[in-house]
Parts: structure tokens; C-alpha cells; sequence
């Protein structure tokens, strides 16, 4: 049996980070938390996700190189809301995404189109995966690429199968602090909405 905290002690340490260490980590590490993923709830047992592992060295960069000239594209076209320039720029992230080549694997997540709740499935089971990398003591990242359907190509993935995410992982090459989460009293209610904890 698990104690009591467990669950609770990795989802409070957890971070997104975006700077790594190149130090290689064990290939059985992510599998690991792929295993646990695999666990995850879905909509009519459908378990509509797949993962590609990527630590070849070559395909990372072609990833980055991709990626950055899309995100550079998104972040100089003018669209974007005052108050997202504003959080990005507190967080000086900007369109260049090194951890892409840097991190030494990433995990490309994909849900299966037509299957039901295929995307809410696939996150259930990215959530699981998070937790468990952060058991195994590595570092990760959500990022949710502006090119889905290009870098998916350029990893060979069948037309019915979704980008949802590149997750890179590895050691942190940064010490970020975690940013603040809403309380119990703040996100939750009894009964009926505005009733508070």
C-alpha cells in the first residue's frame, strides 16, 4: 500500500521546466512512467494513446529546428493578448525551444481521432506520466507545439493519430521555483457553486 501523501508530495514538487542537463538518464526511467500512464482511465476502454520516445540526437533537432520556426511565427505575429506577451515575457520564454535538442529524450504523445474522448483520455494518461517522472526524479515539460500535424510527419505517425504534446525529459538544468496554485478554499465548493470549503 502507498502511504498516505505520496500522490499529493510529487504533485507539489512537480514544475514545468525549460532548461536540461544533457546528462543522459535511464531509457528505463521513462518507460517507467509510460507504464503508469498506460493506467489511466479512458473513454470506453478505448486507451486511444501512443507515445514515441526520441533520443536521437538528429530527429530532436530537426523537431526544434521545426518547432522554433513555427513558434517564431506565433510569437511575432502580432495576435497575441497583451496579458500572454506580458506572462511570457515575465518568464522569458520566447520562441526559441532548446530543451527540444537539449533534454536527452522526448516523449511525443498521441490519441487515436474518432475514439471517444480521446483527447480527455490521452491527458489523464499524460497526468499519470508527469507524476510518475517525477517519482524517477526527472524533470518535464508539456509542450504543446503551434505544427502538430508537421512534426508528427516527420515522425512517421499514422494520419489518424493527434500531436498532443512533446513532453521533453531529463535532469533540470534550472532550480524554478513552482508557481503558485489555487487553495482548497479557492477551487472548490459543497453542494453548490459559491459555497465555499
Amino acid at each position: 500500500m502507498i502511504p498516505d501523501g505520496v500522490v499529493l508530495e510529487l504533485a507539489s514538487k512537480r514544475r514545468s521546466i525549460r532548461k536540461f542537463m544533457t546528462t543522459p538518464v535511464p531509457l528505463g526511467d521513462v518507460f517507467y512512467a509510460i507504464k503508469a500512464a498506460l493506467q489511466a482511465p479512458s473513454g470506453a476502454n478505448r486507451q486511444p494513446w501512443r507515445f514515441v520516445v526520441i533520443g536521437d540526437s538528429e530527429t530532436k533537432m530537426r523537431i526544434r529546428e521545426a518547432s522554433e520556426a513555427w513558434e517564431k511565427r506565433f510569437h511575432e505575429s502580432g495576435s497575441l493578448p497583451e496579458w500572454f506577451r506580458k506572462w511570457l515575457r515575465e518568464r522569458n520564454i520566447t520562441w526559441e525551444k532548446p530543451f527540444l535538442s537539449e533534454a536527452p529524450y522526448l516523449i511525443a504523445v498521441f490519441s487515436r481521432r474518432g475514439e471517444p474522448y480521446a483527447r480527455e483520455s490521452t491527458w489523464l494518461a499524460i497526468g499519470y506520466l508527469l507524476l510518475a517522472l517525477e517519482e524517477k526524479g526527472l524533470a518535464s515539460l508539456t509542450y504543446t507545439p503551434a505544427n502538430p500535424n508537421v512534426l508528427a510527419k516527420m515522425i512517421g505517425t499514422p494520419r489518424n493519430y493527434m500531436l498532443e504534446t512533446i513532453i521533453p525529459v531529463g535532469l533540470a538544468g534550472e532550480d524554478k521555483k513552482k508557481e503558485n496554485r489555487l487553495s482548497l478554499r479557492e477551487a472548490v465548493f459543497i453542494n453548490e457553486w459559491g459555497n465555499q470549503v
